[in-house]
């Protein structure tokens, strides 16, 4: 085989052995959700009241909250990833589940008299959501990591960050499912807690996978 012939046939390979930079985001994202599943599954579980927790409101708008991080991030992140777009990145869409919260907890301070307030924004599990959202989320962070190296992102601080954030979304939302607190203001403090925790790594560690 001539030289030219050999370089046009690796170049060819090296293609065909590159999926698309959409296909890896999609694959992690389902990769993540089954990791995080399993260490919740064998770490914590669903709270023993769950399906009548489903009727109640607070409980629900955990989820709301914590799956509009994640769908934001995740968005974002496919954004940031591809050179050419990342200056123009959405970075409002992060906004979404913040406000959501900002909501939540106003409605919840009005419900609330101003005596229970502090109870409720203690709750009585706050060292768990410390330690299992880092714990479940620690897995889909190494994973979105992964993706920033299959891409090439400009931004590798700012997109290491996102990647934290849309792994703490998706531990929190799995946690919201066994966290006996249901109050907004447990969940604006402990699980952003938490969750700025995840992004906080990725940010520090962005930089160091993401080199191109």
């Amino acid at each position: 085989m001539k030289t030219d012939d050999l370089i046009r046939a690796l170049a060819a390979d090296t293609r065909r052995s590159a999926p698309p930079l959409g296909t890896v985001r999609r694959a992690a994202l389902v990769l993540a959700v089954l990791l995080a599943g399993a260490v919740f599954s064998l770490s914590l579980g669903p709270r023993p009241d769950a399906l009548a927790a489903l009727e109640t409101v607070r409980f629900l708008f955990k989820f709301v909250v914590t799956l509009a991080l994640a769908a934001s991030a995740f968005v974002l992140l496919g954004r940031l990833v591809r050179p050419g777009e990342a200056a123009r990145a959405p970075l409002g869409w992060l906004l979404a589940g913040p406000l959501l919260l900002v909501i939540g907890v106003g409605l919840e301070l009005l419900a609330v008299p101003a005596a229970e307030w502090s109870t409720r924004l203690v709750g009585v599990n706050a060292r768990t959501c410390l330690t299992f959202i880092p714990l479940i989320g620690a897995a889909p962070l190494v994973v979105f990591l992964a993706v920033l190296r299959h891409g090439a992102p400009t931004r590798p601080v700012l997109a290491g960050a996102v990647a934290g954030l849309l792994a703490g979304g998706l531990a929190a939302a799995f946690y919201a499912a066994h966290c006996p607190d249901d109050s907004p203001l447990f969940v604006a403090s402990w699980y952003s807690l938490a969750i700025a925790g995840l992004a906080a790594a990725g940010a520090l560690i962005g930089p160091r996978v993401a080199r191109w």
